[in-house]
C-alpha cells in the first residue's frame, strides 16, 4: 500500500518553480507563527513567579511559583490535541489553511492572558481565564510548529531541506532572546510593584501587534500541498488514523528523538533564570540575560545546523555524536553553576551542541514519512514530545529542587536521562528520505 502510495501521488511541490521572493515569503510566513509560539511560552515561563504570586497566591513558600509552572504546563495538554486535528487539517486541506487557523487561535490566547485581571480583582476568575488561555495557545502550538516546519521542507529542493527548516529555528531563538530581553529589561527598569501590576503583560501585548503582520503574510504565500486528485487510499483515509495504524512504533521513536531537544530549550534556556537566581547569587537581569546569550547562539548555530544537515545523506550517527558531547557539556553546567567562568564556559559549549544539533532530527523525522501524512505526523511527533517531555520539565525540575533541598545537579538528573533515551532513540531509528 505504502509503495502504492508514493507512486502513484505525483509531486505536488516543485521547490524549482518558486522563485527567491516566494520562497522568502514562505521562511517569512513560517517563522512568524512560530516566533509568536514560542515567543508566549518563553515569556510565560520567564514571568511564572511573578504570574505565580498575582493569580496563585499561597502563603506555603515555593507554591505559587509551583502551581504557576504547572499552569505552563497545562498549555502542552492541549498540544496532542491540536497536532492530531490541525495536522490533519493541513494534510487535508493544505498547509496554508492550517497555519492561519493556527495564528487566530494564537491571538486568542495572548490576549486572555495579557488582559486578564488579577486575582485580587475578579477572585477565581482570573486564574480559570489564564488556564483557558494556555489551553488555547497550546491548542495552537500543536499545529502550528508541524505544519510550518512542514511547508518549509516542501519548499525546499532535495539538497537545501535542513537550511529551509533551520529558519523555523532561528524563529525559536528569536523567540526566547526577545523573551529574554524583556525580562532582562522590565526586571531591571522597573520597580516591583509596576513590574506586579502591569510590567509583565507587556510582553504579551506586544505579541498581539506583531499577529497582524503573521496574518497578512500567510494569508499571500504559495502552499505546498494543494491536493485535488483522488487518490485511492489516500483520499478516503483520515492522515492520523492512517499514520497509527501503519506508522505506530516509528511514531515513538520518533518522539523519543524529540525528547533531549525539548529537555535542553525547557532546562537550559528557559527554566536556567529561575535556577541560576535560585542557587547562585546572580541577580533577575543577569540571569535573565544569559538566556538571551543562549538565544544568539542558537540563532547563529541553526542556520550552521541546517547547511550541515544538507552537506550528508546520512545524519543520526552524527546526532548521536553531538548527544554524548552535550551530555558532559550539561554535566558540566551543573556541576559548576557557582563559579561563572566555568559555567559560562560549558553553557557556551552546550548551547553551539545543541545549535548544530537542531534542524537534523526535525529533518529526520519528516523525512520518514510521506508527504499526505506529513503534516499530520510532524505535528504529532513534536507535539506529543514536548508536552510529555517539555511541559513536565519545569515542573520535574522544580520538584527535584525542591526534595532534594536545593541540590545544584538535580536538574541534570533530568536533563542527562533524556539525552541518553535520544541516544539510544537515534541508535535504533532507520533513515529514509522520501521524495517530497
Amino acid at each position: 500500500m505504502q509503495n502504492t502510495v508514493i507512486e502513484t501521488i505525483e509531486d505536488y511541490t516543485n521547490p524549482q518553480v518558486l522563485t527567491r521572493r516566494e520562497k522568502t515569503k514562505l521562511i517569512v510566513a513560517a517563522g512568524i507563527g512560530n516566533f509568536l509560539e514560542i515567543f508566549d511560552f518563553t515569556v510565560y515561563s520567564f514571568f511564572a513567579a511573578i504570574i505565580g504570586d498575582v493569580f496563585f497566591h499561597s502563603n506555603t513558600p515555593g507554591m505559587s511559583l509551583l502551581i504557576s509552572v504547572s499552569v505552563f504546563g497545562v498549555g502542552f495538554v492541549m498540544r496532542p490535541l491540536g497536532s492530531i486535528i490541525i495536522g490533519s487539517y493541513a494534510d487535508r486541506h493544505g498547509r496554508k489553511a492550517a497555519m492561519l487557523l493556527t495564528i487566530l487561535l494564537m491571538a486568542i490566547g495572548s490576549a486572555l492572558i495579557g488582559f486578564v485581571p488579577s486575582y485580587e480583582t475578579i477572585g477565581i476568575f482570573a486564574p480559570v481565564l489564564i488556564v483557558i488561555g494556555r489551553l488555547f495557545q497550546g491548542f495552537s502550538a500543536g499545529g502550528e510548529i508541524g505544519t510550518s516546519t512542514t511547508l518549509l521542507m516542501e519548499s525546499a529542493a532535495r539538497n537545501q531541506r535542513g537550511f529551509f527548516v533551520s529558519w523555523q529555528f532561528v524563529g525559536q531563538g528569536l523567540s526566547a532572546l526577545c523573551g529574554s530581553l524583556f525580562a532582562a529589561e522590565l526586571t531591571e527598569w522597573l520597580t516591583r510593584e509596576q513590574l506586579y501590576s502591569w510590567g509583565w503583560r507587556i510582553p504579551f501585548i506586544f505579541s498581539l501587534i506583531v499577529i497582524p503582520v503573521g496574518l497578512y503574510i500567510r494569508a499571500h504565500i504559495h502552499d505546498t500541498y494543494e491536493v485535488e486528485t483522488k487518490v485511492e487510499g489516500v483520499a478516503g483515509s483520515h492522515p492520523f488514523r492512517d499514520l497509527m495504524a501503519n506508522y505506530f512504533w516509528k511514531v515513538v521513536l520518533c518522539i523519543a528523538m524529540i525528547l533531549p531537544g525539548t529537555a535542553i530549550m525547557y532546562v537550559m534556556v528557559f527554566y536556567m533564570p529561575n535556577y541560576l537566581k535560585q542557587v547562585t547569587d546572580m541577580s533577575g537581569p543577569e540571569a535573565f540575560r544569559i538566556s538571551s546569550y543562549a538565544s544568539i547562539i542558537l540563532i547563529v548555530l541553526s542556520i550552521a545546523s541546517g547547511f550541515l544537515c544538507d552537506r550528508f545523506e546520512k545524519r543520526r550517527w552524527m546526532a548521536m555524536s553531538f548527544m554524548v558531547i552535550e551530555f558532559f557539556a550539561c554535566y558540566l553546567c551543573f556541576r559548576y553553576a557557582a563559579n561563572f567562568y566555568l559555567f559560562i564556559t560549558v553553557y557556551t559549549v552546550a548551547m553551539v551542541v545543541y545549535g548544530l544539533l537542531m534542524s537534523m532530527a526535525m529533518v529526520m523525522i519528516m523525512e520518514a514519512f510521506e508527504q499526505h501524512i506529513r503534516a499530520t505526523a510532524s505535528s504529532v511527533v513534536y507535539a506529543f514530545g514536548v508536552t510529555i517531555f517539555g511541559g513536565t520539565a519545569q515542573i520535574i525540575v522544580t520538584q527535584l529542587l525542591r526534595i532534594s533541598d536545593g541540590h545544584i545537579m538535580a536538574p541534570f538528573w533530568y536533563l542527562g536521562t533524556a539525552l541518553v533515551v535520544g541516544i539510544i532513540a537515534n541508535f535504533l531509528f532507520v533513515e529514509t528520505r522520501h521524495l517530497i
